[in-house]
């Protein structure tokens, strides 16, 4: 199932993308789930895949206002540093890393497949980062890297956008650069784990204006999925809806001489062959 939000009438919605169209699940079972965290808290999705079985899209796919697909996650994990040859990336000569880095976003400084990511008045340094995205299903502390799989509901996509003159405002944080308004972008869904097993292998690809800039695979996370499930329960407890950025592969603009910064009118694409597409256009601030 692929599992979405999106806008009608000005109202937050969800349903599953099919052939065709969207089915909204708002109608059919919202009287019960309010949007697709509560569906996933309530453990729903085998109601929701009944609700879809044979129906016609209400919506045509292309006539909506995609939003991220939870709207809400109480959090928004995103990994640093997790692709082979990212470390080297730094040219700091530092050993590979023993645990991951980490960051937290909000969800103002994300919007949906379709929607503008902003270019912020105050940088020219708008970044791209193409990432794959795993949600947490069934929650839980103390994880172990065996049963960590099942926690996984499924998996979108991010442009975890990045405004890099803003990454050091700060002596030991990055949290302003990774928390501008509209600066990233997630989704377009959430394709469920009964359809897409998240132990992969998953591609990734990110292209700018048609051009490929990032390109990689799974099988060379440093720190798999597993690991960073079992890793973040340690200390925190995962809540259904929550989700984990996986890190971003090697080719970002800031790597190039000189950097290749993202501008007002270009199009962003971060792909994965058995996820979809998710696509976003710069705009400046206004």
């Amino acid at each position: 199932m692929r599992l979405l939000s999106y806008l009608l009438d000005g109202e937050a919605r969800y349903g599953a993308a099919v052939d065709g169209g969207v089915v909204d699940l708002t109608r059919r079972i919202g009287r019960d789930y309010s949007d697709v965290k509560a569906l996933i808290a309530a453990n729903a999705l085998a109601e929701a895949q009944e609700a879809v079985a044979g129906q016609k899209p209400d919506h045509a796919l292309d006539k909506l206002v995609l939003l991220p697909p939870v709207l809400a996650p109480e959090k928004l994990w995103c990994i640093g540093v997790n692709y082979a040859e990212r470390n080297a990336e730094y040219k700091d000569n530092s050993d590979l890393p023993k645990y991951p880095s980490l960051f937290v976003r909000s969800m103002s400084s994300m919007t949906g497949s379709g929607q503008p990511i902003e270019k912020p008045k105050v940088s020219d340094q708008l970044d791209y980062e193409g990432e794959l995205v795993i949600v947490i299903g069934q929650g839980g502390r103390h994880i172990p890297r065996e049963k960590a799989w099942s926690h996984i509901l499924g998996m979108t996509l991010c442009n975890e956008g990045t405004i890099r003159d803003w990454l050091r405002h700060g002596k030991f944080n990055v949290t302003q650069g990774k928390n501008f308004d509209r600066s990233g972008s997630i989704g377009p869904w959430i394709v469920t784990s009964d359809e897409l097993d998240p132990r992969g292998p998953h591609d990734i690809t990110t292209r700018v204006n048609g051009e490929v800039r990032q390109q990689d695979t799974t099988e060379r996370l440093m720190f798999p999925f597993d690991f960073l499930i079992s890793y973040l329960s340690t200390f925190a407890t995962l809540k259904p809806g929550d989700m984990i950025v996986t890190g971003t592969p090697t080719g970002a603009g800031a790597r190039f001489d000189p950097p290749r910064w993202l501008r007002d009118g270009d199009v962003v694409e971060v792909e994965s062959s058995r996820i979809g597409v998710l696509r976003n256009t710069v705009a400046a601030e206004q």
